[in-house]
C-alpha cells in the first residue's frame, strides 16, 4: 500500500506507526484509518515485530477528526466514514466484540504503546486509548472533545475509560470534553508515564526493547490477550484459563529458557 498519511520503519524488534499528517495535527481521516489499519496487519504478521509503537510527527499526537471531513458529514446530511470495505482486519476473530473499529487492538498478539508527543483529542484520544500503554510528553493536551461537537462519545470510548480510569473519572472527561494536561492524566492513571518532550521517545523505545528482548513473546501475547478477554469472563473462568495456559506453556522450550537464565543469572534469549 502506498503510505499517504502515515510513515512505517521496523528497527530493534520494535515497529513504529507514525501519524504523518503534521500540518493539520496528524488529524484523523478515512486514509489513515486505511492505513494505520494496514500497517498493523504487517506488523502483526511479521516475526521480526515484537512490539509496535504509535506515534505523531511534529507538534501532534492526533488532533481528532480533520476539520474538512467534519464539513463533509454536515454536506451530505450524515457520517461518512470515509474508508472502503477493503480494510485491513488484525487482531479480528479472537472475540466477537473485537471486530470492530479501533477494538481490533485487543485481539493483537504484540503489545502496542501510545507514545502522546503532542494534542490527542477526539479520535485522537480513542485511539490512545485503545492502546495497551501511554507515555506522554509533559505539558501535552488530551480531551474528548465530542460534546462539543454535538456527538456521542465514540468508538467505545465510553466501555474503555471507565475501565482505565474509574467510572466517576471518565464521566468527568465524557460529559465536560474538558482539556487535561498530561501530568493530571498520570494521576487519574490514563497514562503511565509522563516525561520531557525530548524525552519521550528514547524513554519509550527503552520501556519497548525491555519487552522485545527480554520478555517472551508468547507471553506478551497470552497475558495482554487474557487482559482484553478476561473482560468478558468472570473470574472462575479466569482462572481456569489461567490454570490451562499455565500448563500448556510449562511445557514449552520458552519455559525451559526462562528458568535456565534465571539460573545462570542472564537475560533470557527469547
Amino acid at each position: 500500500m502506498e503510505l499517504k498519511a502515515t510513515r512505517y520503519q521496523v528497527e530493534d524488534r520494535i515497529a513504529t506507526i507514525t501519524l504523518a499528517r503534521p500540518h493539520r495535527l496528524n488529524a484523523w481521516t478515512g486514509r489513515m484509518h486505511t492505513e494505520y489499519r494496514w500497517l498493523l496487519a504487517q506488523a502483526e504478521a511479521d516475526p521480526e515485530v515484537r512490539v509496535v509503537v504509535v506515534t505523531g510527527e511534529g507538534r501532534g499526537f492526533c488532533a481528532g477528526a480533520d476539520a474538512a471531513a467534519l464539513d463533509g458529514h454536515v454536506a451530505k446530511g450524515g457520517y461518512d466514514p470515509g474508508t472502503t470495505s477493503e480494510l485491513a482486519t488484525p487482531g479480528f476473530g479472537v472475540h466477537p466484540s473485537f471486530d470492530r473499529d479501533f477494538a481490533f487492538h485487543f485481539g493483537l498478539t504484540k503489545p502496542v504503546i501510545a507514545a502522546l508527543n503532542g494534542p490527542a483529542a477526539g479520535v485522537g484520544l480513542v485511539l490512545a486509548c485503545f492502546c495497551d500503554l501511554r507515555f506522554a510528553a509533559a505539558g501535552v493536551k488530551l480531551t474528548t472533545s465530542h460534546g462539543r461537537l454535538h456527538l456521542p462519545a465514540e468508538y467505545g470510548l465510553s466501555w474503555v475509560l471507565p475501565r482505565l480510569i474509574g467510572a466517576g473519572r471518565a464521566l468527568d472527561l465524557l460529559l465536560s470534553s474538558r482539556v487535561v494536561r498530561a501530568e493530571e492524566a498520570l494521576e487519574m492513571g490514563l497514562v503511565n508515564r509522563v516525561w520531557p518532550g525530548a524525552e519521550l521517545l528514547p524513554r519509550t523505545y527503552e520501556y519497548a526493547h525491555e519487552l522485545a528482548h527480554h520478555i517472551s513473546p508468547r507471553s506478551l501475547a497470552e497475558t495482554r490477550r487474557q487482559v482484553w478477554v478476561d473482560q468478558h469472563r468472570d473470574v472462575g473462568s479466569a482462572v481456569e484459563e489461567a490454570r490451562r495456559l499455565l500448563e500448556e506453556m510449562m511445557t514449552e522450550e520458552g519455559f525451559r529458557e526462562g528458568v535456565q537464565a534465571l539460573r545462570e543469572k542472564r537475560p533470557p534469549g527469547f
